[in-house]
This record gives structure tokens, C-alpha cells and sequence, in this order.
């Protein structure tokens, strides 16, 4: 490891705070709820599946710029539900909003978190770059108890850029103020995370813990936050 890393950038939905099982969580909850169980074949199972994939392909789309979270939010249930067979007077009313209130406030991060963030804290100054919502992410870390690791917070819709535009990272640099060679990127996508700094000029850690095959170039690659570790 280059002596130079002084900064560490971490993504935070799916890298430290495990999105798929506080999102779990919460759609079984308002499965149960709603009584989903009375339409035919709606299991809670399929539900989280479907959903989970619904949403996924969204913000792929957001990331690229070509949707915006006003959309993510109207349509997410709606298309869960016509791919679970059903129509969009099905979904409950008030649906999103209560996935909305309860989710963020789920608390499981991803194995190992706070072990690593409680070490990397003594030597670097730790940093959150996301492109979640605004309104949310400072939930989620509180909730998570997160926020006392990070110095500061830098949020998609407050800088105006998404990852994995150039200038998100570029306004995060200059906020720290600190050059690209000092700093390092960690997070779960390739494109936004990944290509991301790298366009910046940034090392990256590709946190990969499904060992998704891939031909990007990277700088560190780990299948466990517990690697990090090894590399810092």
C-alpha cells in the first residue's frame, strides 16, 4: 500500500449498510401488514425477489442519468407487482411511503463494518460518497450507527453529481482537500464506484462479495470488508 492513502471513500447502501437485508426485512414486514398472502401465488419470498431485481435495473438507469428518484419512487412497486402478474390497483396505497419510513431505519451492515471502520479510523480520515437519497442516507447511518466514523458525507443530490461523474469525486477532493494519490475508493459498483474514481484518478477497492466474474481493471478487489485489513 502506498504511504500516501490519507482519505478513505466508502460507498454506503450495499458496501456497509447491508441494503438487501434491512430491504428484506421491511418488505416481509409490509407483506404481512397488507395481507399480500390473499392474492393467488404472491408469496413474501417472490415479492422480495421481484422487487429486489425491480429495483436494481432502476437505479442501474439512475446512476446513468437516464431516470430521476421521482420515478424510482412512483414506479418501483407498480412494475414489482405487474411482474408478480398483478395490476397497479393492487398495490396498497401508501406502499412506497411506508417502505420509505420503515427501511431506513433498519440496522444490519455488512459483515465485519464496524470491526474495520473502528481500525481504519485511527490512521485515515474515512468518507462517505453516495448517490441514496438525500433524506435517507443520514437515517440509515444513524440507525446503522455509522455516522461517527465519517468526517464528512458527501451526498449525490447536495454536490449535483452522480457517480460516476468525474466531478462528484473532484468536488469530494476539494472538499478534503486532497489529491487523487492520497485517496482510496471503496465500494460495490463497478461503474459508479469503480469507474468512477478512477476517471478522478483514485484507487479503488472493488467489493465484490458474490465473486462476480468481470474484466475491469482494478486496483484491490476484496470478497470480504475484512480484507481491507490486509490492504491498509
Amino acid at each position: 500500500m502506498p504511504v500516501s492513502y490519507k482519505h478513505i471513500f466508502f460507498d454506503l447502501d450495499h458496501t456497509l449498510w447491508d441494503f438487501e437485508k434491512n430491504c428484506a426485512e421491511t418488505l416481509l414486514q409490509l407483506y404481512d401488514t397488507h395481507s399480500l398472502n390473499k392474492h393467488k401465488g404472491f408469496e413474501a419470498e417472490d415479492f422480495i425477489k421481484v422487487y429486489q431485481k425491480v429495483n436494481k435495473a432502476l437505479w442501474k438507469d439512475f446512476h446513468a442519468g437516464k431516470l430521476d428518484k421521482d420515478y424510482i419512487r412512483t414506479k418501483r412497486f407498480i412494475l414489482t407487482f405487474e411482474e408478480l402478474g398483478l395490476k397497479e390497483g393492487d398495490v396498497p396505497k401508501g406502499l412506497e411511503q411506508q417502505f420509505l419510513q420503515i427501511c431506513p431505519e433498519k440496522s444490519n451492515v455488512i459483515p465485519y463494518a464496524h470491526e474495520v471502520l473502528t481500525y481504519l479510523k485511527k490512521k485515515y480520515s474515512l468518507h462517505i460518497i453516495t448517490n441514496g437519497f438525500h433524506e435517507m442516507q443520514g437515517i440509515k447511518m444513524s440507525a446503522a450507527k455509522l455516522e461517527n466514523y465519517f468526517v464528512e458525507v458527501i451526498n449525490s443530490e447536495s454536490c449535483g453529481y452522480l457517480k460516476p461523474d468525474k466531478r462528484i469525486f473532484d468536488y469530494t477532493l476539494e472538499l478534503v482537500k486532497a489529491k487523487p494519490t492520497e485517496c482510496l475508493m471503496v465500494g460495490d459498483d463497478l461503474e459508479a464506484d469503480i469507474k468512477g474514481a478512477k476517471n478522478a484518478g483514485i484507487d479503488q477497492v472493488f467489493f465484490n462479495p458474490e465473486k462476480e466474474p468481470h474484466t475491469e481493471e482494478i486496483s484491490y478487489e476484496i470478497n470480504s470488508l475484512k480484507e481491507l485489513l490486509v490492504i491498509l
